[in-house]
């Protein structure tokens, strides 16, 4: 049996996304910035993926941008909106997506920004009351939180993360890459300056993402050359990405409900099986709520054993494809920074289990004997 769970990295592309996808691929090739008749057909299509996109955020279709992927549309965010505005400081934490982490980093390195980390507790939960006292410093921060942690499922409050930049004249920019096809995310209600998606993440193309940038909040262009996007990134448009963008958000969430209740379902299975199972198996930060946690994300820690370092091989051995922590990083075994940011055990074997809606309960079951059979005489530590 062949399992993928390994979703949080990427998904299988939807039939019905392809098949929205394919026409643009073929039948309707023109540039979207020529004039004559190709192009305007393929620009309207464009548009009419930013309605519909717009649409399900709620929110105008100006304020939607098309991008290369999430990486690119934090990038922009943050080091477009620092310098636009002139910001010397920014907030983040320890725990956020290297796309978030590396970039700030490296504007700290140029001198440009001084970096504070905001502190969380043993299970990663952002500590808000850390937050709103780095806040009250005078000098105006860029805050960069994530909705949804890639690696440990830890949901923070964006809602109120917002309310409290609100409050202090910060700019707030939070990566849901994870998050934005998972749950509804009303972009009116969450005082929010820009958010990051990327449409692999719930079964559409590679290669395409979105940044939202609210109305009134101007910022200057990563990528200058042909004044696409209306002069905010230059490039020829990833067209069938872009349509497949708008569709792959669309099916996430005519089938929410259905699709939230049927993963949940799985990861709670995943929970007990191995509980009983594997004595001594524990939980990353907050994955293990299903109430309070990314439902599509496991993130598990098993017992010390002198073959840990073999572990995500001989899953894949055994056909299972999983991942030890964020998989952007691709290929290289450097763990995870967010295990070591809690101080997790490195002597225990961590692997990260991320779900779809294409799971099933007898790969479930298969994963849980199979990491039982690696663990045939583990004891509760």
């Amino acid at each position: 049996m062949q399992v993928y769970l390994d979703n949080a990295a990427t998904t299988a592309l939807d039939p019905a996304v392809l098949e929205a996808m394919l026409p643009y691929m073929t039948d309707h090739y023109g540039n979207p910035s020529s004039t004559h008749a190709h192009g305007r057909q393929t620009r309207s299509a464009i548009e009419q993926a930013r309605k519909k996109v717009a649409e399900l955020l709620n929110v105008t279709p100006s304020e939607i941008f098309f991008t290369s992927g999430g990486t690119e549309a934090d990038n922009t965010a943050i080091c477009c909106s620092i310098d636009s505005h002139n910001l010397r400081r920014a907030i983040t934490s320890r725990l956020e997506h290297h796309a978030v982490l590396h970039t700030l980093q490296e504007l700290e390195k140029q001198q440009k920004i001084q970096l504070d980390f905001v502190e969380f507790d043993e299970r990663g939960n952002i500590d808000l009351n850390h937050l709103e006292k780095l806040l009250r410093q005078p000098e105006r921060a860029l805050v960069s939180l994530m909705h949804g942690n890639n690696e440990i499922g830890n949901l923070t409050d964006i809602q109120r993360v917002g309310e409290l930049c609100a409050e202090h004249d910060a700019i707030f920019h939070s990566d849901t890459v994870q998050t934005l096809a998972h749950y509804p995310i009303d972009l009116k209600e969450i005082p929010v300056h820009c958010i990051a998606g990327a449409a692999h993440k719930f079964h559409g193309p590679k290669g395409v993402g979105l940044l939202y940038l609210a109305k009134g909040h101007k910022v200057c262009p990563l990528l200058h050359g042909g004044g696409q996007e209306r002069n905010m990134r230059g490039g020829t448009e990833n067209l069938y990405g872009i349509v497949g963008f708008a569709k792959a958000l669309e099916l996430s969430h005519t089938h929410m409900d259905e699709h939230s209740l049927h993963i949940k379902s799985l990861k709670q299975r995943m929970i007990e099986g191995l509980q009983e199972q594997i004595p001594g198996v524990q939980f990353n930060g907050m994955s293990a709520d299903l109430d309070d946690s990314l439902y599509t994300v496991l993130n598990i820690s098993l017992p010390p054993s002198e073959d840990n370092d073999m572990l995500l091989f001989n899953l894949d051995l055994n056909q299972i494809s999983t991942s030890g922590g964020s998989a952007c990083s691709s290929g290289a075994q450097q763990g995870s920074h967010v295990l070591r940011a809690l101080q997790c055990d490195p002597q225990r074997g961590a692997v990260r289990l991320s779900f779809s809606r294409h799971n099933t309960t007898e790969e479930v079951e298969y994963v849980v004997k199979t990491l039982k059979s690696l663990y045939p005489v583990a004891v509760a530590q």
